[in-house]
């Protein structure tokens, strides 16, 4: 039986992506799956499109692949201007060939945000009061017409699974690279993961298994922190948007 390692939102955090293989390597994993969100952030972007590329991947894009390739630098984020100032012409093509969803292989459907939207939680909802578990009419009315048993997304950077009333299943890996951030679309929210772990799910015979993995978060936060980031800095290091939270 195939055993898949499901990995999302890398955000250029070479350290962590090795991390995850090692260990996706040691359980016995033989096939990997990017869910996008793969190279923005003041990280290792380059270094991470290389590695990424030397492995071949099935890859889809994620909503900082499309900022970054086509918005005006004047109006990416610090993130994205970091990323596409880095990347050369061939890394720059590996990344727009990538499709925004794919179907995977029969029964397994990727997607970033939603099937509809890299933008738009899939299992949370953003509100006044900040983030949310969705509620069960919201992820049947952003599963549409989807069939197939198990929708994997990333996005939120929280690990999780929830189930459908027809059975079908959603999940989310986590994200390798970035345990905290702060958002604001549509509306100003926080995502805390609460320690700096790589996260990522490995997927056997329709089980999923969510996996923690350490790595030098250190030396990540001090490479956003060099780079201006402090915001970053203190997410790579405590997996957290404020000290002491």
């Amino acid at each position: 039986m195939t055993r898949l390692a499901i990995l999302s939102d890398i955000h250029g955090n070479l350290p962590a992506l090795q991390a995850v293989l090692a260990d996706a390597e040691q359980q016995g994993c033989e096939v990997f799956i990017n869910l996008g969100d793969t190279l923005s952030g003041p990280l290792w972007p380059a270094e991470t499109a290389d590695f990424l590329m030397a492995r071949d991947w099935p890859t889809i894009a994620g909503n900082h692949e499309r900022q970054l390739l086509t918005l005006p630098r004047d109006r990416m984020g610090a993130s994205d201007r970091f990323a596409r100032a880095q990347l050369n012409e061939r890394q720059l093509a590996w990344l727009a060939a990538q499709p925004a969803t794919c179907d995977y292989a029969p029964g397994i459907f990727l997607c970033h945000g939603t099937p509809g939207s890299d933008l738009i939680h899939y299992l949370l909802t953003v509100g006044p009061a900040g983030i949310r578990a969705a509620t069960d009419d919201e992820l049947l009315d952003r599963t549409g017409d989807r069939s197939e048993p198990l929708i994997l997304c990333g996005h939120s950077h929280i690990p999780g699974e929830r189930a459908l009333g027809d059975g079908r299943r959603i999940a989310n890996p986590g994200s390798v690279g970035l345990q905290a951030f702060h958002d604001d679309h549509p509306l100003p929210y926080t995502v805390e993961n609460g320690d700096p772990r790589a996260r990522y799910a490995i997927l056997e015979a329709g089980v999923l298994t969510f996996r923690q993995i350490d790595y030098d978060h250190d030396d990540a936060a001090a490479k956003a922190a060099r780079d201006g980031r402090p915001d970053w800095a203190l997410a790579l290091r405590t997996g957290r948007m404020e000290q002491g939270a």
